[in-house]
């Protein structure tokens, strides 16, 4: 499949797709959300991959915003058509079967910010920076910031961050539970590589379930939401790796998943 403002890769198990605009600060445009959606609904179905990271080329962004040029232009009609363009690609990251995470360093705003967010699991170098500064530009997030923001670090930062436009630093976004991990400069794809070979090492399905116990649950009541897991964990009983990681454990061997 070809790309031009995007890159694959295989490593093993896990699939890296990188936005790859370096001199536009990897900025997202209508024909990289394209390519986007693409790649992430290939590697998506690909059996071979366990997890899948994102991250942005050149040393200066993951991806500073929306392509700021490309949306000035639009009439009303464009720019929502725009918004849920970003929003079914974040969808797709976010529904994809596998874990997803986000390698962040440099500039992450805007579109940016928000494309972390869809991910499962974000690292930041400690050079990162985050927020949503669309107010600064007399509009507000559209790539569903303000749907995810508050659900990962709570309805009011997510507000003080919305309504000033305020950059944070990683560690800030640490504290917030905006990022998961803060790592020395440059090596946010490096432990993010770390940590998909030790989830690729899982039991897949597994980690699917819990993904999907996670994704789904939270837009439950609690009840419902653990009848939701308890309807997975009996599911996971009728695969061939609940039987090969029980009797792995049991003989004290590492377990050889199937995928089935």
């Amino acid at each position: 499949m070809e790309y031009t403002n995007v890159m694959v890769e295989v490593r093993g198990a896990v699939g890296i797709i990188t936005v790859n605009r370096p001199k536009a600060l990897n900025a997202l445009n209508a024909e990289t959300i394209e390519e986007l959606q693409r790649a992430f609904t290939a590697m998506g179905a690909d059996e071979a991959l366990k997890v899948l990271i994102l991250t942005g080329a050149g040393e200066k962004a993951f991806v500073a915003g929306a392509d700021i040029a490309a949306m000035r232009d639009l009439d009303p009609l464009a720019a929502r058509a725009f918004a849920y363009k970003g929003q079914q690609m974040l969808a797709t990251i976010e529904a994809v079967a596998k874990p997803v995470i986000a390698a962040i360093g440099g500039f992450a705003l805007g579109g940016g910010c928000e494309l972390a967010m869809a991910c499962d699991i974000r690292i930041a170098s400690e050079n990162a920076k985050f927020g949503q500064p669309e107010v600064n530009l007399g509009v507000l997030p559209g790539f569903a910031g303000t749907q995810r923001l508050p659900r990962l670090v709570g309805k009011g930062i997510a507000k003080e961050l919305l309504f000033t436009g305020d950059i944070i630093d990683a560690q800030r976004a640490h504290a917030i539970g905006l990022v998961n991990k803060v790592v020395e400069p440059g090596k946010h794809l490096e432990s993010a590589m770390e940590m998909a070979e030790k989830i690729a090492g899982k039991g897949p399905l597994a980690v699917r379930f819990c993904k999907e116990a996670v994704n789904r649950g939270l837009e439950m009541d609690m009840d419902r939401g653990c009848a939701y897991e308890a309807e997975l964990f009996a599911i996971a009983f009728a695969t061939l790796d609940r039987a090969e990681g029980m009797s792995a454990f049991l003989e004290k061997r590492k377990p050889v998943f199937q995928n089935k």
